[in-house]
């Protein structure tokens, strides 16, 4: 039942294949979100326009992404975006990568090397702060990521809380949530933020940056009542109260 839904149990036993990564985004949109529906995918004339343009063809895990989710915004654009067809471009470092994510202002990309692009799906790459690093072994597992991370700040902050977490709360974690099995990878503002890990309950999305002394923990609960009990249960020094919005500008990012 969608009400049942857990990401650790959804999980559980990894994302072996494309196939995989789909189903679980198909289910885990119908929990967190709005089932994908027929016309959620971006159309096959857009895709081929967008590779002409390039000069090049998609990965097919990347075709298969935007025929899946392209025009859910919700899922895919509300931090760090997946790029429209349109807006894919080549970077030229590192060898030239082909760009299909963004983060907001700018400060990094995502993307698959050019000699990489003809493998079914290759592995993706991060520009972050310590240049360009290898992010996930395949473009569906960041997929999965993405999906995972927009919908945990979306919802304009309502459903979103985030704190500082000290040693001693970090190392209690586990214990208080399940860890999700999915691949650790890096955060792109740096190796101190590094590597991020997921942890969840039902109705609960639990994201930490790094593994240090006072790393950031964000949250997103499915409903207000999941995100209190949420926040009830880790003693941090959240970032808004029960009651206060949470503006764009205090992202701690």
């Amino acid at each position: 039942m969608v009400d049942e839904f857990d990401v650790d149990q959804a999980l559980r036993g990894g994302i072996p294949d494309r196939a995989r990564a789909w189903a679980f985004v198909r289910d885990f949109a119908a929990a967190w979100a709005e089932p994908l529906v027929d016309g959620a995918g971006t159309r096959a004339e857009e895709l081929e326009r967008a590779e002409e343009t390039l000069g090049l063809a998609l990965p097919t895990a990347l075709r298969e992404a935007y025929s899946l989710l392209g025009t859910r915004h919700d899922l895919t654009g509300n931090q760090d975006p997946l790029l429209r067809p349109s807006e894919l471009f080549v970077h030229d470092e590192f060898g030239a990568v082909l760009v299909f994510r963004s983060e907001n202002q700018g400060c990094a990309f995502w993307g698959v090397r050019l000699r990489d692009l003809g493998q079914d799906d290759p592995p993706v790459f991060v520009q972050s702060r310590d240049g360009w690093v290898r992010f996930l072994e395949r473009v569906s597992l960041a997929c999965v990521e993405l999906v995972l991370s927009e919908t945990l700040l979306g919802s304009e902050g309502r459903l979103y809380n985030a704190c500082e977490l000290p040693a001693s709360l970090i190392r209690e974690l586990p214990s208080r949530f399940a860890p999700v099995e999915f691949p650790e990878y890096p955060m792109w503002t740096g190796k101190e933020e590094s590597p991020v890990c997921w942890f969840s309950a039902p109705g609960k999305l639990l994201r930490l940056d790094g593994l240090n002394d006072h790393s950031w923990l964000h949250v997103r609960g499915r409903t207000p009542a999941d995100l209190v009990s949420l926040c009830a249960t880790i003693p941090g020094h959240w970032v808004r109260g029960p009651s206060e919005p949470l503006e764009a500008d205090e992202l701690p990012f």
